[in-house]
C-alpha cells in the first residue's frame, strides 16, 4: 500500500495545498455564518402546541419539526411542545410518531396560536413531506415528479448497511448488489452514475462505475430517505438522468420551550445468516440556541450462507458515524456536520475462488473504503426570502487488495518485477490492485422565495470541484480535475385545484486528465460540456385527497473518467475494460404521468414513464482477450426506457392494513433493437401489517410480505438470465417502558422459506446463490 495514503479507519491524512485552501474556506464560511447568526435580531415568537390522539389523550415522544428552520423537538409526557424564538413567517410543521400517521400543517407565525395536532393510530407509515422533489417542503400530492420515501421506522426494520437494499421496498427502486454489504440504487432501470445520491441535499461522489463502490452512507444514520423516480437535472445538474436519492439525517434538536435536555439511544442487533453483529449509539441534546448530536454505528459480518452452503469471502466490517452541532439565531441557523463511512468489504472473485486457493483462506479480493465529509449548512430568513447555503468537502478513498494480484495477472506491466510466492497453496502477501482517491468540494447557494400565497420557487447557484488521484499497480483511470458550475430557477404557481411548475438550468463542466502511459494516454486530455436542461409540470387536484400529475423534463449526464479513459483489468469483475475518450454526454427527455390518492385510511399511486436517452453509454463484450480476460468496450447508442409502477396501502380495520406494489421497466437499444443489459425484471409484492397499542405495552406490530420476481423475458444477449422466485418475509416488534426507558424488541425473518434462488441484479448470480433464511433480532432503548 502506498505510504502517503490513508490506512483503513485512520482519521489522519496529509492534506495537499488545495485541501488546505478548502479547509480554510470552510472555516472562514463557518465563522462568518456563526457570526451572522449570532448578531441577527428580529421579533420573536414562541410557537406552542400539543400532540394528541383521536381520544384527545396526550402523545409523548412525538417528533415535531419546522422544515424550513431545520428545527426539531420532542413532545413531553403531556404531549406539549414549544419552539422559542420563532421568527415571523410561513412554515411547514411536521409531526411524526411511530404507530401513528404523520401529519403536516402550513402555519403562519405569529398567527398560529396554541396548536392542537391530532394523530390517528394507523398500521401504515406515510412520509408527509418531500424536500428533494422541488428543493422546498411540499407534499407528494403537490409534486409533479413521482416521489416516495422511507421513514426512520421502516429503515430500522430493514437494518441493512446498504441504502439501496433498504430502498428496494419502494416501487420502481431496486438494488444492484454485490453480496450483502454493497448495493447500488437502481431507479427505473438506471443505476450507477445515472442515479444521483445526496446526503442532506449535497452530492455524494464515488467511483460509481465500479460494481463494488456504492453510496458511502449508512442507512441507519438517516431519519428518512427521499427518492425522485425520474430525471431531475434541472434541480441537481449532471447525473440525475434516472432519479435522485436523498439521505436525510435528523434535524438537530431544539429545546422544548427553552428547557435544555439530553437524549440517549442505544441499539444492538444480530443476524443468523451471516452471523452479523452490530450496534449503534446516539447522544443528542440542546442547550439554549445550540443543538448537537453524536451518532455511531458499528457492523461486523462473516460470509453469508445459502441453502447450498456458505459463500466464501463475502464478509465485511464497517464503522460509520457523524458529529453535528448547530447554533440558531432569531432569523437564522447554522449547522456543521462531520460524517465518516468506512469499511473492509470482502469480494468473491468473479467465477468463484481463484485457482490454488486454500480452503478456508481468503477466496478473492477485498475493497477498503474510507469516506469523510464535512458539511456546513446555513439558513437566513428575510421576509418572504430564505437564503440557504450548503458547503461540503468529501474525501473518498477506494482500494482493492488481493492475496496475490500479480500471481493471477503476472503480465500486467506493473507486476512484471513483483516477486510472488511460488507455492499457490501457501498464504500469499496482500497486494494492492488499485488505489483511488477523490477529493470533492461542492457549494450550493439557494434563494427560496414566495410571492403572496400563489407563487413560490427557488433560484440557485451550484459549484463543484473535484480531483482524482490514481495509484497502481493496476491503473483504472488517470489523475484528473473536474470543475463545474450551474445556475437554475424552479417556480411553482397555484390557482385553485391547479399547480404549474417550470424550471430551467444551465451547467458548464470542464475535465482535465493527465497523461498516463499505463493507460495508453501519452498526452494530457481535456473535455468540456455546456448543457441546458429544463422541466415543466402540472398537478390537478379534483379532490383534496387526489392528484393527477404530468411532467416533462430534460436531463443530462457527463461521461465518467472510466467510460472515457479506462484501459485495464478489473480483477473483481473478471474483465478487461477499454473506454472511449470521444464519448458524448447523455441527453434524456422524460415524460411522466401519474395519479395519486392519499386519505386517512389509505394511499395509492399509478405512474407511467417514457425516458428517451440520446447517446446512451453502455458496456459491450468483444471476442478479444487481453491478459486472460475478455475485453469489454464502452459504446454509445440512443436508448428508450418505458415502464411504470403501481402501489396501494389500505387500512381495512383500525389495526390492520394491506399493501401491494408492482413495477416493471423495458429498455431498448434503438440502434440495434436489442434489449439494454441488466434491466430489472417485473416484480410484484403483497403484504400486510397489524399494529395496536395494547394496555401492556406502548405499541405492538406484526407484518409479512410475499414478493414475486419474474424471469427477465427480454434479456440482452450478454445477460446471464436467472429464474423467477418468490420470497416470504416476516416482521414483529413490541415497544414498552422499561426502567424509565422506551425499549423496543424487534424480530425479522428474511427468506423465511429458505428459497434457493439467484437475483438477476446480483454480480454473484453466475456462480453463487443469494442468502438463505435470515433471522434478525434487534433491541433498542431511548431516554
Amino acid at each position: 500500500m502506498p505510504q502517503n495514503r490513508q490506512v483503513f479507519l485512520n482519521p489522519t491524512f496529509k492534506m495537499n495545498e488545495q485541501l488546505v485552501r478548502r479547509a480554510r474556506f470552510i472555516g472562514f464560511t463557518a465563522a462568518v455564518a456563526v457570526a451572522f447568526t449570532a448578531r441577527s435580531v428580529s421579533a420573536q415568537e414562541t410557537l406552542r402546541g400539543r400532540v394528541v390522539d383521536s381520544a384527545s389523550a396526550a402523545i409523548p415522544n412525538a417528533v415535531v419539526s419546522l422544515a424550513e428552520l431545520r428545527l426539531a423537538t420532542t413532545t413531553s409526557n403531556d404531549g406539549a411542545f414549544a419552539f422559542a424564538g420563532v421568527p415571523s413567517g410561513k412554515f411547514t410543521l411536521v409531526v411524526r410518531r411511530v404507530g401513528f400517521g404523520s401529519t403536516v400543517r402550513d402555519i403562519v407565525v405569529p398567527n398560529a396560536g396554541d396548536l392542537v395536532v391530532q394523530l390517528s393510530a394507523t398500521p401504515f407509515q406515510v412520509e408527509p413531506v418531500t424536500i428533494t422533489a422541488t428543493r422546498l417542503p411540499t407534499t407528494s400530492l403537490r409534486s409533479p415528479l413521482p416521489t416516495s420515501a422511507l421513514g426512520e421506522d421502516q429503515l430500522r426494520r430493514e437494518q441493512s448497511i446498504s441504502v439501496a437494499k433498504s430502498l428496494s421496498k419502494l416501487p420502481g427502486v431496486r438494488s444492484v448488489s454485490t453480496g450483502e454489504q454493497i448495493g447500488k440504487p437502481m431507479i427505473r432501470g438506471l443505476f450507477g452514475s445515472r442515479v444521483l445520491v445526496l446526503e442532506n441535499g449535497s452530492r455524494l461522489e464515488d467511483y460509481s462505475w465500479s460494481d463494488e463502490d456504492a453510496p458511502s452512507v449508512d442507512a441507519r444514520l438517516a431519519q428518512r430517505v427521499e427518492v425522485i423516480r425520474g430525471p431531475a437535472s434541472v434541480l441537481y445538474g449532471s447525473d440525475a438522468v434516472g432519479g435522485v436519492v436523498n439521505v436525510i439525517p435528523e434535524d438537530l434538536p431544539a429545546t422544548n420551550g427553552g428547557r435544555s435536555f439530553r437524549h440517549v439511544g442505544i441499539e444492538a442487533y444480530g443476524a443468523t445468516n451471516n452471523k452479523e453483529l452490530g450496534s449503534a449509539i446516539k447522544i443528542a441534546g440542546a442547550n439554549g440556541r445550540v443543538g448537537w448530536r453524536l451518532f455511531g454505528v458499528g457492523r461486523f459480518a462473516q460470509s453469508y450462507s445459502t441453502p447450498d452452503g456458505e459463500v466464501d469471502n463475502t464478509g465485511f466490517l464497517s464503522a460509520n458515524g457523524e458529529v453535528a452541532a448547530g447554533i440558531r439565531g432569531t432569523r437564522s441557523n447554522t449547522s456543521l456536520r462531520f460524517s465518516h463511512y468506512g469499511g473492509e468489504f470482502k469480494l468473491l472473485e468473479a467465477g468463484g475462488p481463484p485457482p490454488g486457493a486454500v480452503e478456508g483462506a481468503d477466496q478473492g479480493p477485498e475493497r477498503k473504503l474510507s469516506d469523510d465529509r464535512v458539511q456546513l449548512v446555513s439558513d437566513y430568513l428575510l421576509n418572504g426570502l430564505r437564503l440557504e447555503t450548503k458547503a461540503q468537502w468529501q474525501r473518498h478513498s477506494l482500494q482493492e487488495v488481493s492475496d496475490d494480484a500479480c500471481r493471477l495477472f503476472p503480465t500486467i506491466p506493473a507486476c512484471v518485477n513483483v516477486p510472488v510466492a511460488s507455492n499457490a497453496s501457501s498464504a500469499q502477501t496482500e497486494q494492492s490492485a488499485f488505489d483511488l482517491l477523490l477529493n470533492t468540494g461542492t457549494l450550493d447557494i439557494l434563494g427560496h422565495h414566495t410571492i403572496g400565497d400563489l407563487v413560490r420557487g427557488t433560484i440557485g447557484l451550484s459549484g463543484f470541484y473535484q480531483t482524482n488521484d490514481s495509484h497502481g499497480p493496476i491503473f483504472l483511470v488517470p489523475d484528473a480535475t473536474i470543475k463545474s458550475g450551474g445556475a437554475f430557477a424552479f417556480e411553482e404557481a397555484t390557482s385553485g385545484p391547479w399547480s404549474f411548475l417550470a424550471g430551467a438550468r444551465v451547467d458548464s463542466r470542464h475535465l482535465d486528465a493527465d497523461a498516463n502511459p499505463a493507460l495508453g494516454m501519452t498526452t494530457n486530455k481535456t473535455r468540456s460540456w455546456t448543457v441546458t436542461s429544463g422541466n415543466v409540470g402540472a398537478v390537478f387536484r379534483p379532490l383534496p385527497t387526489m392528484a393527477l400529475a404530468g411532467n416533462f423534463g430534460a436531463a443530462w449526464r457527463a461521461p465518467t473518467l472510466f467510460e472515457l479513459y479506462s484501459n485495464g483489468p478489473l480483477l473483481a469483475e473478471s474483465r478487461y475494460e477499454i473506454g472511449d475518450p470521444n464519448l458524448n454526454s447523455e441527453r434524456a427527455l422524460n415524460l411522466d404521468l401519474s395519479a395519486r390518492w392519499e386519505g386517512s385510511r389509505g394511499r395509492g399511486e399509478i405512474a407511467g414513464f417514457r425516458n428517451d436517452i440520446r447517446d446512451f453509454i453502455y458496456l459491450a463484450p468483444t471476442l478479444v482477450m487481453n491478459q486472460g480476460l475478455r475485453v469489454f468496450r464502452h459504446l454509445q447508442a440512443d436508448a428508450l426506457l418505458t415502464g411504470g409502477e403501481a402501489s396501494a396501502e389500505v387500512e381495512l380495520a383500525p389495526s390492520f392494513s394491506v399493501r401491494a406494489r408492482h413495477d416493471f421497466v423495458r429498455g431498448t437499444n434503438k440502434e440495434t433493437d436489442e434489449p439494454l443489459p441488466l434491466m430489472a425484471p417485473a416484480r410484484t409484492a403483497i403484504g400486510g401489517d397489524f399494529k395496536i397499542i395494547p394496555t401492556w405495552a406502548n405499541s405492538f406490530f406484526a407484518g409479512s410480505e410475499v414478493e414475486y420476481v419474474a424471469k427477465q423475458n427480454r434479456p440482452n444477449p450478454a445477460d446471464f438470465v436467472t429464474d423467477s422466485y418468490t420470497l416470504v418475509n416476516f416482521d414483529a416488534g413490541v415497544e414498552k417502558n422499561f426502567l424509565g426507558r422506551s425499549t423496543r424488541l424487534e424480530v425479522g425473518v428474511r427468506n423465511a422459506a429458505n428459497v434457493r434462488y439467484k437475483n438477476f441484479l446480483s454480480r454473484y448470480k453466475e456462480f453463487a446463490l443469494e442468502p438463505g433464511r435470515n433471522i434478525i433480532v434487534r433491541v433498542s432503548t431511548d431516554r
